[in-house]
């Protein structure tokens, strides 16, 4: 070696401790919303106990979906992270790709929670597919590669 430091195979963990971040952050608008929806009896807090003979308010369930919409699809990338430092192939483009995932999550969000307006949240939600599938041919390829060497 070339007394170059190898790249730190652990710092996947630091875009998923974002999207972790951002997961916390979206459950307290969450809450915050519903506390307030209550508060302001637009709905009891009955209605929480099953989720029915109510409607929640647009609020609040706004930002339940997307919440759970946080479960969806970055379930995958967190798999892809934790996978890319378990076969080593973490490196500064794998980095890259996270914290390129993690800004387009981050944006949808703001989008989502704030303006809503569709079709930039779509543009922000595909743009965060379209890198969560870099990151899996970029892993994948990496992984057939060193296998075929």
């Amino acid at each position: 070696m070339s007394g170059l430091t190898p790249p730190n195979e652990h710092a996947l963990v630091f875009p998923m401790l974002a999207m972790v971040a951002l997961t916390a952050t979206t459950l307290a608008i969450l809450f915050r919303s519903r506390l307030r929806a209550v508060r302001e009896r637009r709905v009891s807090a009955r209605y929480f106990t099953i989720y029915q003979g109510e409607t929640e308010p647009e609020s609040s369930a706004q930002a339940a979906r997307h919440f759970a919409n946080l479960f969806e699809a970055p379930t995958l990338f967190y798999v892809a992270c934790v996978t890319a430092m378990v076969t080593h192939h973490a490196g500064a483009g794998m980095q890259i790709l996270a914290w390129l995932y993690v800004a387009a999550r981050a944006v949808h969000s703001f989008i989502h929670l704030g303006s809503n307006r569709v079709p930039h949240r779509i543009a922000a939600y595909f743009t965060s597919w379209a890198v969560l599938l870099a990151i899996w041919i970029s892993l994948a390829l990496g992984v057939a590669l060193e296998r075929a060497a």
